[in-house]
């Protein structure tokens, strides 16, 4: 487990109240989508052994997506939207997680609870929650559930670390969560970029250290 972060009492993470945050993994955004992210598809098998893991030991995972609608829309992209671009657009096969994901793959996002701010559970211990924006946290209960479900530590996967997993950490240190970003179950992870996250205190760990340190805590169910 490589970061100085897990040498300090208040960074290190504690896998037995933490949550699983896997982010924009949504057909759109892999290989073949309407709007692919280099690397995305690529990390599904990682993601899928991390979602694993925490279904095992009953710890909860949020599966936190894109829905663009409207003028709800980062200004970066909301001309595109404007002129028509179909980029998980609310009740699209495109909008959907990618299904591997998912105990059902055939799972059908409820766009109007989302887009209301609602959560849809999607299993024992897993929702599915929209944000507007970058971070997981800007407008959603995101804080509020976690902290009802006593959790201290995110764990952060998916889509595109320099936008909306980068953005989640940053957000995530600023509420005192302790933070860890898995490098190989994120795409565009770069090492300045994973910087940046490490000196906020965020732990960098591949997907086997996570999944091991996991096994070893106490099983929780909820």
């Amino acid at each position: 487990m490589g970061s100085s972060a897990l040498d300090d009492a208040f960074t290190v993470p504690h896998f037995a109240s933490s949550v699983l945050l896997v982010i924009d993994t949504q057909v759109d955004f892999l290989d073949g989508g309407a709007s692919p992210i280099a690397g995305t598809s690529d990390r599904l098998p990682e993601i899928v052994r991390l979602i694993e893991a925490y279904r095992s030991a009953g710890r909860p995972i949020v599966h936190v997506i894109r829905l663009y609608d409207g003028d709800d829309v980062d200004l970066v992209r909301r001309a595109a939207i404007r002129n028509g671009a179909r980029i998980v657009r609310p009740g699209s096969a495109g909008a959907r997680i990618a299904p591997s994901l998912l105990r059902g793959a055939d799972v059908e996002l409820d766009s109007d609870v989302l887009l209301a701010g609602g959560m849809q559970r999607v299993g024992t211990n897993e929702v599915v929650l929209w944000k507007p924006r970058w971070s997981a946290f800007y407008r959603t209960p995101l804080d509020e559930y976690l902290r009802e479900l006593g959790v201290d530590t995110v764990v952060v996967a998916g889509c595109n670390f320099p936008n909306c997993p980068r953005a989640t950490i940053f957000d995530a240190s600023e509420r005192d969560y302790r933070v860890v970003v898995v490098e190989d179950a994120t795409s565009q992870i770069t090492p300045d970029r994973l910087a940046d996250a490490v000196r906020l205190g965020t732990c960098a760990l591949p997907t086997e250290a996570v999944v091991h340190e996991l096994a070893a805590e106490p099983t929780t169910r909820r």
